[in-house]
């Protein structure tokens, strides 16, 4: 059995990586930072932050909130503290769905 090499897996990320992930700006990062307490970053000597796939995972909840369903951010506020482990159930499950369609449509094309 030949040897396979172990992927490395990012454990922090850079503000400006999430902001590239999420196409906006890393002052939008900063500002639900200040608004939301789910995003705690750490950070470094420098005062750089550094964010786990936790505080991605809570960024991007908080865009799907706001940014694709419209929400105000007392909205969304509401919604995470009220309701916050079915919001992100619901949210993760719409994202498989999204990677599942994306692979279909791949395959799809690559049929002649």
């Amino acid at each position: 059995m030949p040897y396979k090499e172990k992927e490395i897996e990012k454990k922090y990320f850079t503000i400006g990586e999430v902001a590239d992930m999420l196409h906006v700006a890393t002052s939008l990062i900063r500002f639900w930072e200040s608004e939301f307490d789910t995003i705690k970053p750490k950070k470094n000597k420098k005062g750089n932050r550094q964010f786990t796939k936790d505080d991605i995972e809570s960024i991007k909840l908080i865009y799907h909130l706001v940014k694709e369903k419209g929400y105000t951010l007392q909205g969304a506020k509401d919604i995470i503290k009220g309701t916050g482990e079915e919001v992100k159930d619901k949210f993760a499950m719409v994202n498989s769905l999204k990677k599942i369609k994306s692979f279909l449509i791949e395959i799809r094309q690559q049929i002649p």
